[in-house]
């Protein structure tokens, strides 16, 4: 095994976003068994390492590949892209004034008549739009332009605050259920 190799040659995938998920479980179970630690334990001490370092990297690929955005955000590090910092918040206003929504009845929401109803239906917004998002980035990605990637990097962007948008609504939902159950 090349330490050196990107993730999709380590498990023998062609450079996609759209890839086939079974075949990467597979492939990764296979790496996973052939570098396990414990297979070397009567090795010397550079063969535990070595496969110490390819368990790892392993592990590491098939983090960044199984997801959607951490795998368009490798693909667009392949393409000398960098996901700008997290903190930088210049984009599209009129994304960012939906969010502030989207925010504002997610605080009112143990006020409702059915705040489980409306955490549904946000989830349901959010999940919605993910799945558009995620349907752009992979077209832009077979389009293959830099403009493309440009847009890509800003996609992501948008991504990450509906999943965070999507992390708290999900620990809000638990918490009216623990107090209503």
């Amino acid at each position: 095994m090349d330490l050196a190799q990107n993730y999709f040659e380590l498990f023998g995938l062609p450079i996609s976003f759209d890839l086939d998920s079974t075949a990467l479980s597979a492939r990764y179970r296979e790496l996973q068994n052939a570098a396990h630690p414990d297979r070397f334990a009567t090795g010397s001490d550079q063969e535990r390492l070595l496969s110490m370092q390819q368990a790892t990297l392993i592990n590491e690929a098939f983090e960044a590949l199984k997801r959607p955005m951490s795998r368009a955000e490798y693909l667009l590090g392949l393409s000398g892209v960098e996901l700008e910092d997290e903190s930088n918040t210049v984009m599209d206003p009129m994304f960012l004034m939906e969010q502030m929504e989207l925010r504002e009845r997610l605080a009112e929401v143990r006020a409702s008549s059915d705040p489980m109803g409306e955490v549904g239906e946000i989830l349901t917004h959010l999940n919605k739009q993910v799945a558009e998002m995620s349907s752009e980035i992979s077209g832009r990605f077979a389009s293959g332009g830099e403009h493309d990637l440009l847009v890509i990097r800003d996609t992501l962007r948008k991504m990450q605050f509906l999943r965070r948008l999507e992390d708290e609504t999900g620990a809000l939902e638990a918490d009216l259920e623990d107090e209503l159950y």
